[in-house]
């Protein structure tokens, strides 16, 4: 563990590095965005429609069942620095049972030819959200409308183990009538070891296809809002669990300051 608190100091260290470029002057830029949503989907993890059967372990719910308020602001920087701030409040299954995500982030990116690379950290800090606080490696590629990417946990959580990857592929294009299309499959790879919060045991195989969303957005008339539908198809947890599809609405606003 003290590897794992060295790198939560280094995601520190990363942030607060960003932070200090983050000065008015030429070849910088910072937006933000603000949304609401009709769920807060994570990685594929739905909300079941029907209460488990009696004995049976409470299948994985999503991280707002019901309306989620989410944000953020993004700096980047000529050189290549990157930080960024995102939040989102959080509600499992009932009112008592609230939090609220805080992900702060930062790195470094570029272009080399017609590829595209970032690598970066990202420290999830949870509130009234217990053994959730974690320090993921970010890293990704692309290459015209497809970006691959990889984010590796670094520490024991209640929602993974140090060495889990989470892998993404994703796809976007503009269709006609101011149309946009998406589409983002997730995929797991376990850390075979005990973890602190989560035993080998449960684990049930080494991989698992974990979600593919689908979305369609366009833009609400002049306002700078987009109007959005994702279609997630529900793939399996760790444990062999299958998660069930859902669908999202949301509005979001993007803005520059």
């Amino acid at each position: 563990m003290q590897v794992n608190h060295k790198l939560s100091k280094l995601g520190c260290a990363i942030a607060l590095a960003a932070g200090i470029i983050m000065v008015p002057g030429a070849y910088a830029d910072m937006t933000g965005n603000i949304g609401v949503f009709s769920k807060y989907i994570l990685r594929g993890m739905t909300f079941p429609p029907t209460p488990p059967p009696p004995g049976k372990p409470t299948p994985p719910t999503a991280e707002n069942d019901g309306t989620a308020v989410q944000g953020g602001l993004d700096y980047s920087h000529a050189s290549g620095f990157y930080a960024g701030y995102w939040g989102s409040n959080l509600s499992y299954g009932n009112d008592t049972n609230t939090g609220f995500e805080n992900d702060f982030y930062g790195g470094y990116g570029g272009k080399a030819g017609g590829i595209g690379y970032s690598i970066g950290l990202i420290q999830y800090y949870y509130l009234n959200v217990d053994d959730s606080n974690g320090l993921e490696v970010d890293a990704s590629l692309s290459f015209g409308p497809v970006k691959g990417r990889m984010q590796y946990l670094t520490n024991d959580v209640a929602w993974g183990n140090a060495g889990d990857i989470y892998w993404t592929l994703g796809y976007s294009t503009k269709l006609p009538k101011d149309f946009s299309f998406g589409a983002t499959l997730g995929h797991y790879t376990y850390d075979d070891s005990n973890g602190k919060y989560i035993s080998a045991a449960t684990t049930r195989g080494t991989s698992a296809f974990r979600h593919l969303d689908l979305s369609l957005s366009h833009p609400i008339g002049a306002t700078g809002a987009d109007m959005s539908i994702t279609y997630v198809k529900g793939g399996e947890m760790r444990d062999g669990t299958d998660l069930k599809d859902g669908i999202v609405f949301g509005i979001k606003y993007g803005f520059s300051i």
